[in-house]
């Protein structure tokens, strides 16, 4: 139950945005009265269930002046219920043999349970419980404050490299809550009331700002009739708040350095502010992303690592985001390189990009990459969850987004891979950020 590490999520986004499937995914959905959206896929290669609900809301939905609320209530939602006392909710889950965990994104908040499909019921009534009547108390808050703050301590503020995200977001999402990370403020949280606490259950976790997602050994119309049991009476609640935020178009390089302890070799980002993952040109640049950094042929490592010896590790990401994204790139120095010669050599393949179709056989090779690599994500129960609630929850109420993305990648071609490069891969758009030990 915790937030991921900021780099780590880019590269699972990438992943769950971009997958390519063996075969199609077959799904059941539809709303409840009280705007709880239901889908439903039936897999019975295995006998486990995954119980999960996706809440519309994540970081970019809070107040700027109390920030870090939804990363909590990751937190605070496994407190117990009405009928459930403090800490009994994981004892019930573990005693059945189930597994549960939550995370959070700057989008929306994920919790689920795996379970044996023989106990389908009892994740049902657990989620239930959660969305009817959560125990939020002082006491539940108090607890909770103080795990997350071990958390930050633990991937952010001791982690190497864990500021990198926070300062660059910063930068390249000024005036979009986009600027702060999931985590939030720990000020923020140690001021706020639970009256605050409260409010925020109420806006932001009705059944119309849920999408709950069953996957597994289920029967299909026996599973719709549980549905109906345990989530028609929890009462539909205000619509969520729309964000309006116009943010200043990126039109000349910024430079910023991060001096850290807890790091002995320096690294060097660059990051360049690129369509969310609604647009077309957001599938683009995650292929890029795979030309450039995609295994230990790819132009970067081949470059850098193989060839010249100048960096240890360096990479590419499409970080993409529901109403903007980041691409980034990273790199740390062999041999005493400098940072500034680390930062030429990754410029020059994306100019190279910019200035030079990719050959077919470059080009086949990264539809293959994407189909070989990707599949892995559908293989399990959850990760299907996950991706049907991503697809209707983040793109526009379209649960079959998973299924129609593997079409998308193959018809991208080099013209527009390079047309893409150009339109937004260019300096005067980025963030560069020196990260160098502190002395």
């Amino acid at each position: 139950m915790s937030t991921r590490n900021t780099l780590s999520l880019g590269l699972l986004f990438l992943i769950f945005s971009l997958n390519s499937l063996a075969q199609e995914i077959k799904f059941t959905e539809f709303d409840l009265s009280n705007g709880l959206h239901v889908i439903l896929h039936q897999n019975k290669t295995a006998p486990v269930v995954a119980v999960s609900v996706m809440y519309h809301v994540g970081s970019k939905d809070e107040d700027t002046k109390k920030t870090g609320m939804a990363h909590f209530f990751e937190h605070l939602l496994f407190e117990g219920s009405e009928h459930m006392t403090r800490g009994e909710f994981m004892q019930i889950v573990s005693s059945s043999g189930g597994q549960n965990n939550a995370n959070t994104t700057q989008d929306r908040t994920f919790y689920y349970e795996v379970f044996p499909s023989n106990q389908l019921e009892l994740g049902l009534w657990l989620e239930s419980e959660r969305m009817l009547h959560p125990k939020i108390e002082a006491t539940g808050v108090k607890i909770q404050n103080e795990v997350v703050k071990e958390e930050k301590r633990q991937r952010i503020d001791n982690k190497p490299y864990g500021k990198a995200t926070e300062r660059i977001f910063g930068h390249l999402f000024q005036g979009h809550p986009y600027q702060w990370q999931p985590i939030g403020s720990m000020a923020h949280l140690d001021a706020a009331k639970l009256e605050d606490f409260t409010d925020f259950f109420k806006r932001f976790y009705p059944p119309n700002n849920a999408v709950l997602t069953i996957t597994g050994d289920l029967d299909i119309e026996r599973t719709t009739k549980l549905v109906a049991k345990y989530f028609d009476e929890i009462p539909r609640g205000p619509e969520k708040p729309k964000i309006n935020v116009n943010m200043n178009a990126l039109t000349q390089q910024k430079i910023d350095t991060v001096y850290d302890g807890n790091i002995q070799m320096p690294m060097i980002f660059t990051a360049y502010r690129v369509p969310g993952m609604n647009s077309r040109e957001s599938a683009a640049l995650s292929m890029i992303s795979s030309i450039l950094s995609g295994g230990g042929s790819s132009r970067l490592n081949k470059k850098m690592v193989d060839e010249k010896k100048t960096a240890l590790q360096v990479a590419a990401f499409n970080y993409a985001l529901e109403d903007s994204g980041a691409f980034f790139t990273y790199a740390s120095p062999n041999n005493n390189t400098s940072l500034n010669v680390l930062l030429a050599d990754m410029d020059s393949e994306i100019e190279l990009l910019k200035n030079e179709l990719l050959s077919d056989s470059e080009l086949k090779k990264v539809r293959s990459s994407f189909e070989n690599s990707f599949v892995s994500v559908n293989t399990k129960m959850i990760g299907i969850a996950e991706n049907l609630s991503n697809g209707y929850m983040l793109h526009n109420k379209n649960t079959n987004q998973l299924n129609e993305i593997p079409s998308v990648v193959r018809a991208i071609s080099p013209d527009e891979l390079r047309d893409v490069a150009r339109k937004y891969l260019n300096s005067n758009q980025r963030i560069v950020l020196y990260y160098l030990a502190k002395k």
